[in-house]
């Protein structure tokens, strides 16, 4: 008795794993990855963007915050520097690997940029504006994440581990904020 498989079986698609053993010229991207790669590679290098600028801002708040309390807060916005340059790398990383070129260039950070770059000459003010560039980046990557869904798994994973450190850098400012 020669039974057809029901429609819902798992079964892997043999054209395809016999495709991923060709096109080596492209590394991990098979053809699994599909139409989306490209889409992927913007929203990951508008995040690139995003991250950068994030790094600068923070840079001149650890450089430039001035006062009696600012010993403490300069360390944070340091760390949160060194955090948003490692979030970067990341982001660059994944470019490379889906076979896109990271854009670092610097004439279109900020219009490719989620967050602002801040300016501010108060401690308060920093700590406000970093923390309004935390809540757009959780924002942005809650939805990258949902555009992405299966379509990355590799790339999706990497967004929930960054936005992970967004949101705690978004704590963190809130509790400076209050202080």
């Amino acid at each position: 008795m020669n039974k057809t498989p029901p429609s819902d079986t798992l079964e892997l698609d043999q054209q395809r794993i016999d495709a991923a053993g060709r096109s080596l010229e492209d590394g991990a991207v098979t053809p699994s990855y599909g139409p989306h790669r490209d889409a992927i590679v913007k929203l990951l290098n508008d995040a690139l963007a995003t991250e950068l600028v994030c790094v600068l801002r923070y840079k001149r708040h650890h450089f430039t915050a001035d006062g009696i309390s600012a010993s403490q807060i300069k360390e944070e916005f340091l760390v949160h520097a060194n955090q948003e340059a490692a979030h970067a790398d990341k982001l660059a990383e994944r470019i490379v690997q889906l076979g896109g070129e990271p854009n670092f260039a610097p004439d279109s950070l900020l219009a490719r940029s989620h967050a602002q770059y801040d300016e501010s000459k108060d401690i308060q003010a920093m700590v406000r504006s970093n923390l309004v560039a935390e809540r757009i980046a959780v924002e942005a990557y809650h939805q990258m994440i949902q555009l992405i869904g299966d379509k990355d798994t590799t790339t999706r994973r990497i967004l929930e581990s960054i936005l992970a450190e967004e949101e705690e850098h978004a704590d963190e400012l809130k509790d400076w904020l209050h202080q």
